[in-house]
């Protein structure tokens, strides 16, 4: 990646947006390379478009559709513009959308705290920064960025996640909460004499990924009951005043305020006030050095981590449950999966990474998930420089400074050419565990088969070893305990700050019968 020198319209604050208003009015192409993307109409009547290539208060609840709308038409091209397209609309920065996993991969690997590479955008972030601190690992650039995430990778590293002792904490915690949630459901099976249940899983699912990460993670002490029915309906509303915070907000007027005027701030204020307790709760832990805090390197004082514990709370729970119940949704949909997936797992009494290791398929429907249904569907970097990227195939691509850019992971990973039956065996818009057999058989490289499930480069999430864990656990346990079917086959999706089913994965489920004995001692799990 090459930048060049800093000019005088560079150096002065506005003066190089004025500048380029001619060519934006004119329509001239900012970019250039074998990449070059095709300019996108900001308004376009008739064309048949899904909405607006923008969020506004009428659209916002729906940014795949957005994303969808870059790329209407664009199977009829042929060239570049095909998967890379942009807005340029006179007085703001150029908006770069692409679906091309190479470009992608380019930009991301080119995303650090060196002069000249990428930052994360911070434009689609302004609702979490308004809800948690701008002070965080995920709102940060440069070198404060660099420094988080040094002090970071201890606690959420292999060393220190994949260890035995660790295992046990997460497998007992995870078995007192499914032995209490089974016993339950038994006894709901057998008041009401029927054989299955139906029921929507996330709200159960969401329950036992924030108890996983208070109470084995951060070592805090906290009821279950109490997570289920007070911390998680907190959180998931703060999580949708984020969503609507950042399109609708462009004040940035805090929650304090508005709250004087509406009662769904009023309500919005005692969700925080919530989330404020449960950040008091797992710093307490830290002082006691109870779960990972003994491996976290740091004397900061307690407030400077406040920003950043909340925004682990909340993007890991909505991370990690949007991982599980797709998989849980996918699976429910597609019976023989979850078959092979139980057969591997039926005989697993002990979760460690070499069990894991063993359920080669359970392995490759966790990645089909990642790469069919991606938590992060898109990932936001913005060009710190006049810059150009190569891809690994050599093509190239020259970026305006200034150029906020949506790397659009869920529709790269829909793109035929590169996940089609002609690369994989099956079409790119199903779910197909078997794709990756054919991928491993073929002997393809891991770079041409990322699916950005958690990033990539530098600024990779620093929960993907803490995600696979707890996904792999639950959605496991949840396959040896039940036999399950979705209660409908249309599986849409529902966008926010990640992806989950729309039907809140509903499913109807009965117990294995294998799984009734063994519950009444310790359930069995992945």
């Amino acid at each position: 990646m090459a930048n060049s020198a800093g000019t005088f319209v560079d150096r002065i604050p506005g003066l190089r947006r004025l500048v380029c208003v001619p060519r934006q009015v004119l329509g001239i192409n900012p970019f250039a390379g074998d990449c070059r993307p095709t300019r996108v109409r900001l308004i376009a009547p008739g064309s048949g478009r899904p909405t607006l290539p923008f969020p506004h208060p009428g659209n916002y609840r729906e940014p795949i559709r957005i994303l969808e709308t870059y790329f209407h038409g664009a199977e009829e091209e042929q060239g570049p513009g095909r998967h890379n397209r942009y807005l340029d609309v006179p007085g703001f920065p150029p908006v770069l959308v692409t679906r091309d996993s190479a470009v992608i991969r380019a930009i991301l690997t080119a995303t650090g705290d060196r002069e000249g590479q990428f930052d994360r955008d911070t434009l689609p972030s302004t609702g979490i920064a308004r809800a948690t601190g701008k002070d965080t690992l995920l709102f940060s650039n440069g070198p404060f960025w660099r420094r988080q995430r040094k002090i970071a990778a201890s606690p959420f590293g292999k060393t220190a996640l994949f260890q035995p002792e660790r295992f046990q904490e997460f497998e007992e915690t995870f078995r007192r909460t499914v032995r209490q949630r089974l016993d339950l459901l038994r006894a709901h099976l057998e008041s009401t004499r029927q054989s299955e249940l139906e029921i929507p899983v996330e709200p159960e699912i969401k329950a036992l990924m924030l108890e996983m990460l208070v109470s084995c993670f951060f070592g805090a002490e906290l009821e279950y009951d109490r997570i289920r029915n007070e911390f998680v309906p907190a959180l998931e509303r703060v999580i949708d005043h984020i969503v609507r915070d950042t399109v609708t907000n462009r004040l940035g007027l805090s929650v304090n305020v508005l709250a004087k005027f509406s009662g769904r701030f009023r309500q919005a204020q005692a969700d925080f006030r919530s989330f404020d307790e449960l950040t008091d709760l797992v710093l307490q832990s830290r002082h006691r050095g109870d779960g990972l805090w003994k491996q976290f390197k740091s004397d900061a004082p307690d407030e400077l981590l406040r920003s950043n514990i909340k925004v682990f709370l909340a993007g890991a729970l909505e991370a990690t449950t949007s991982y599980a119940t797709w998989a849980i949704s996918h699976l429910a949909r597609h019976p023989d999966a979850q078959e092979r997936v139980f057969a591997e797992v039926d005989c697993i009494d002990e979760y460690s990474p070499e069990c894991l290791e063993q359920a080669r398929y359970f392995r490759h429907v966790l990645d089909e998930t990642l790469r069919l249904t991606p938590s992060l569907y898109f990932l936001p970097r913005r060009a710190t420089a006049d810059c150009s990227v190569e891809t690994s195939d050599g093509r190239s691509m020259q970026i305006p400074r200034g150029t906020h850019i949506l790397l659009d992971v869920w529709h790269a990973n829909r793109v035929q050419q590169q996940w089609g039956e002609a690369a994989t065996g099956y079409p790119a818009d199903v779910f197909a565990p078997q794709r990756w057999e054919n991928l491993a058989r073929q002997g393809r490289r891991s770079k041409d088969t990322l699916h950005f499930g958690f990033g990539h480069g530098a600024r990779v999430c620093p929960g993907k070893h803490l995600g696979e864990l707890e996904v792999s656990l639950v959605v496991g346990a949840f396959v040896k305990l039940f036999r399950f079917s979705a209660a409908t086959q249309e599986n849409p999706a529902r966008a926010g700050v990640s992806t989950k089913p729309a039907d809140g994965t509903l499913v109807r489920l009965s117990l294995r019968p294998q799984a009734v004995p063994h519950a009444q001692t310790a359930p069995p799990v992945a």
